[in-house]
């Protein structure tokens, strides 16, 4: 069993491919941006990263992009560094995670991002809470589905 696993059953219950949706949104609830969303969670049991998870965003206008995120384990977190993130994610109680991140393309920025997972472990919600020079300027809200 993976160290996540074994220290942070919360996170070891996201492993699984979600689907769902991004509504961002500017500080007075207009929507800024929107777009479907297809997550994979897995906790490989080789190799150097014991988090992986890919996520491949879709437009109408047909726009993809694809995320990739490793994270290592460190002091009961889960730890992301890659060409966008640099941050941590912990759990807060039986349903909830936190995570916190600096965008490394957008200077003076960090977000906070609460996820709640359902008794099933089939739904789950997430907001994003977006600062720059330590002023929120915009929240994204997200609804997904386990798909498997």
């Amino acid at each position: 069993m993976s160290q996540i696993k074994k220290f942070m059953p919360v996170m070891a219950r996201h492993e699984g491919n979600w689907v769902g949706e991004y509504i961002h949104v500017d500080m007075s609830g207009l929507i800024i941006d929107q777009h479907k969303s297809e997550l994979s969670c897995t906790f490989p049991e080789k190799g150097p990263f014991p988090y992986f998870q890919k996520n491949l965003y879709t437009w109408e206008s047909g726009k993809t992009e694809e995320i990739l995120f490793q994270g290592t384990f460190k002091d009961n977190k889960v730890w992301f560094n890659n060409d966008r993130i640099k941050g941590y994610v912990w759990e807060l109680d039986q349903r909830s995670l936190m995570l916190t991140w600096v965008r490394k393309d957008i200077e003076s920025s960090y977000l906070y991002e609460m996820i709640q997972l359902n008794e099933s472990n089939n739904s789950r919600t997430r907001t994003w809470h977006w600062f720059k020079d330590d002023e929120c300027f915009q929240r994204t809200l997200i609804k997904e589905k386990r798909i498997d």
